[in-house]
């Protein structure tokens, strides 16, 4: 293998596109600070997934509740089953709630606010740029010049 195979050419748009180059007049400080906002943001909707886990996952509890209750009905346990049935088969997960209700409300309030600001303080400070940190970061880090060290997809 020869070494020119396992390099890039030296091309003229071997640098990110436009849309991930800081606009002029922007600060180190200002890209660091929404780097930061932008790994808060990933970190909420982290949590927005599993959020949507707890919900999926709870769902199953409660149908596979219903089937253990009919399954002692009809081991001839019924007390137990009533019991069970009226007590918790259907009960809010949190008072007046199911959880499609807590997943509502997180992604109609905090989740909503805060992925409108995030793109609110992008807007404002860069032009809308998503990821500014991230892909100095990559320029910095990256092999210029080497394969699978590309500053960006071939067009």
């Amino acid at each position: 293998m020869t070494a020119s195979s396992d390099s890039t050419d030296d091309r003229a748009d071997d640098r990110p596109d436009d849309e991930h180059l800081r606009p002029a007049g922007v600060s180190d400080e200002t890209v660091a600070a929404l780097g930061k906002l932008s790994e808060a943001l990933e970190v909420a909707e982290d949590a927005r997934g599993h959020l949507y886990a707890f919900h999926r996952l709870t769902g199953q509890a409660d149908l596979a509740l219903g089937d253990a209750v009919d399954q002692l009905r009809d081991a001839g346990h019924r007390d137990l089953a009533d019991r069970i049935e009226t007590e918790l088969v259907g009960r809010n997960v949190v008072e007046g709630r199911w959880t499609f209700q807590l997943v509502e409300d997180y992604d109609d309030g905090y989740h909503a606010a805060f992925v409108e600001l995030e793109r609110s303080a992008r807007d404002e400070l860069v032009a809308g740029r998503r990821h500014l940190f991230e892909a100095e970061m990559k320029e910095e880090r990256r092999t210029h010049g080497r394969r699978h060290h590309e500053a960006r997809p071939p067009e």
